[in-house]
């Protein structure tokens, strides 16, 4: 009887993100307070992204404000963060040509922008 040995294999597996706004949510009218803990002005609405790869967030801040009347709130380039306050319309305004940019021009996949 001839014994065949098995041979264990290895598989290595890496987390590779690919080119995808993976949050995209409008706040309208948000409590007072949380402006208040997140050290930015009061406005009417809060848009928040998360992109990956995260320097995206530095092109997606800068279509925001070319877009429309947002002030950026918070952009972090190491985590992919961005927050965006303004009014409502004109937060909802600059998501949504963020999502067409990137998915459109730059060939990622856009996120639905959900609202509360």
């Amino acid at each position: 009887m001839v014994k065949v040995s098995e041979e264990k294999k290895r598989f290595i597996q890496e987390f590779v993100p690919g080119k995808q706004i993976t949050l995209s949510h409008l706040i309208a009218n948000p409590d007072a307070e949380m402006f208040k803990m997140l050290g930015i002005q009061k406005a009417g609405a809060l848009g928040i992204m998360t992109c990956t790869p995260s320097e995206t967030v530095i092109i997606a801040g800068d279509l925001a404000t070319k877009a429309a009347n947002v002030n950026i709130g918070f952009l972090d380039r190491f985590t992919g963060s961005l927050v965006i306050v303004g009014n409502i319309s004109e937060v909802d305004m600059a998501m949504n040509e963020i999502n067409r940019f990137l998915a459109e021009i730059l060939g990622y996949t856009p996120a639905t922008i959900t609202k509360s």
